[in-house]
């Protein structure tokens, strides 16, 4: 077995403990680099996304200097797809916004108050001739698209297509395959790159499988947008419920799917607005909880792991994260207060998460070690814990006190 080989089993296996609420030999370093690499590279973030060679051989070069259980650049890290279908959704470094700025989400309200009765009678041809229209510029064609549901009529209804080669609708076709064939390029790349990360000694990275999210998110996010979905929690909560309950389907269907088709364990779902202030206990609980818990299940009883990104602080709801399946989940927490969450929740999930990013940026070097060590010996005791930063990113930091971190993480992190 050479070097890498065994290095890689050690990552893959210390990280598979901690998931499985297990101790391994010491608490795992998960470095989401991101846009890091770029200030490493001396580069533009517009270049890191775009280069796709040059932005593999510095996370290639970082993983070698800094040497983590696992790490990835910038998700998303290609902006090809969104560029050729005119997402309005999202900018990108040097398109919208400045060379050296981060990907952007730009939230819009793409449904309107009042289609919450066409999208529940059918969702695929509300999607389809009224939503990716709104969102994406080079779909706007799309909203000339005859009923698909004409094709029950099977070769008789052929005779009606001629239209989906021709005008904004054959454009919007065309501009489609692009994109899908971008995507393609982009899997295949990420297949090589993976191959080229094992063969250094990296196995697969901690995040991986499809992307999904709670279905309040889903609304929330691509759809309604922030003021709408409050408009909705209070004047259709009967509606909000049943477009949920639909997603829902549609998100299960996609991840057990994919994760059959490919081999893969796990899925990610970043979470937006069930955080604490954004809405009462009462419509969490009914408007997103039992959504996503049952989502959640769902996957774990499907032999999937949810890596569930909490984002903003979730103090006030760990208690209802306590319901979920025992060390069948994995929770990285971005703003609550990660030593309630270990007493909390620490032998119902795998804990991620921690460090604060403030300090790998200013320091100093000694507070960041200081932090790790309580970290390691507090929300890592009895395992169960992977070290990581509270956002899922380095942009800013200091290398030397990256690598303070590092270095203190696999001092104090190492079980006796």
């Amino acid at each position: 077995m050479s070097e890498a080989e065994r290095l890689g089993e050690e990552r893959a296996r210390r990280i598979a403990d901690a998931m499985c609420l297990r101790q391994p030999d010491r608490v795992p370093l998960i470095m989401p680099i991101g846009y890091m690499l770029a200030d490493l590279g001396g580069i533009t973030r517009q270049r890191l996304l775009e280069d796709a060679e040059k932005a593999q051989e510095l996370l290639e070069m970082a993983a070698l200097e800094f040497q983590p259980d696992s790490i990835h650049g910038p998700m998303p890290s290609d902006p090809t797809p969104y560029l050729l279908l005119g997402d309005r959704m999202t900018v990108w470094p040097g398109h919208g916004v400045d060379e050296n700025t981060q990907f952007q989400f730009v939230e819009s309200e793409f449904m309107k108050a009042d289609e919450y009765d066409a999208f529940l009678e059918d969702p695929t041809d509300w999607v389809l001739r009224t939503y990716l229209p709104r969102a994406f510029s080079k779909l706007d064609g799309f909203a000339e698209m005859p009923p698909l549901n004409l094709f029950v009529f099977g070769s008789y209804f052929l005779n009606n297509v001629g239209g989906f080669a021709s005008g904004r609708l054959g454009e919007s076709f065309r501009a489609f395959a692009r994109a899908v064939q971008a995507m393609a390029e982009g899997i295949e790349r990420m297949v090589k790159n993976h191959q080229r990360m094992v063969a250094l000694g990296w196995p697969d990275g901690f995040i991986m499988g499809p992307t999904i999210t709670a279905p309040f998110d889903a609304l929330s996010d691509a759809l309604r947008g922030m003021r709408g979905i409050m408009l909705d929690i209070i004047k259709q909560p009967d509606k909000l419920i049943a477009a949920q309950d639909k997603i829902a389907r549609f998100e299960l269907e996609f991840a057990i799917n994919t994760c059959k088709a490919t081999g893969m364990d796990r899925a990610f779902l970043p979470l937006h607005r069930g955080s604490d202030g954004f809405m009462s206990l009462k419509q969490f609980e009914t408007l997103y909880w039992r959504q996503l818990k049952d989502i959640l299940v769902t996957l774990t009883e499907n032999g999937i792991t949810p890596i569930v990104f909490y984002e903003g602080c979730w103090d006030q709801r760990l208690e209802y994260l306590a319901e979920l399946p025992k060390g069948k989940t994995v929770g990285w927490f971005q703003s609550s207060d990660i030593f309630k969450v270990k007493e909390i929740v620490g032998d119902t999930m795998c804990i991620v998460g921690g460090m604060p990013n403030s300090l790998l940026t200013a320091g100093p070097a000694e507070a960041v070690r200081a932090y790790t060590k309580r970290l390691c010996e507090e929300v890592g005791k009895g395992g169960g814990f992977m070290m990581c930063t509270a956002v899922g990113e380095l942009a800013g930091s200091d290398p030397a006190l990256v690598k303070v971190w590092v270095d203190a993480t696999k001092e104090y992190g190492t079980y006796s």
